[in-house]
C-alpha cells in the first residue's frame, strides 16, 4: 500500500480513540475493539507481521505509513510508534 498523508491526519484527528503500541493493539484486536490498524513500514517486521496476522484473522483493515517517528508525532507522543489502532466508535 502507498503511504498516504491522510492516514497521519486521521490519526491526529482521532486522538481520543487511539490505542498506541503493539501489545495493546493485539489485545484490542482480539477483543473486537479495533476499527483500523496503522503500521509503520520502518518498524521491525517481526512486530508488524504479528499484528498484520491478527488483523487479517479478525478482519480488521490496516494501512501502512512510512515512518514510525511521524506516526508517533501524529499520536502526540514523544517516541516513535510502530503500531496504532483506532477503536471502534
Amino acid at each position: 500500500m502507498e503511504d498516504d498523508p491522510k492516514v497521519y491526519d486521521k490519526v491526529t484527528q482521532l486522538q481520543s480513540r487511539l490505542i498506541i503500541g503493539t501489545k495493546q493493539t493485539l489485545k484490542a484486536i482480539r477483543n473486537g475493539e479495533v476499527a483500523q490498524v496503522i503500521l509503520a513500514k520502518d518498524a521491525d517486521e517481526h512486530i508488524t507481521n504479528n499484528v498484520v496476522s491478527e488483523a487479517e484473522k479478525y478482519n480488521v483493515p490496516y494501512d501502512y505509513v512510512d515512518s514510525k517517528d511521524k506516526l508517533g508525532k501524529a499520536c502526540d507522543i514523544d517516541v516513535a510508534a510502530s503500531t496504532v489502532a483506532i477503536k471502534v466508535e
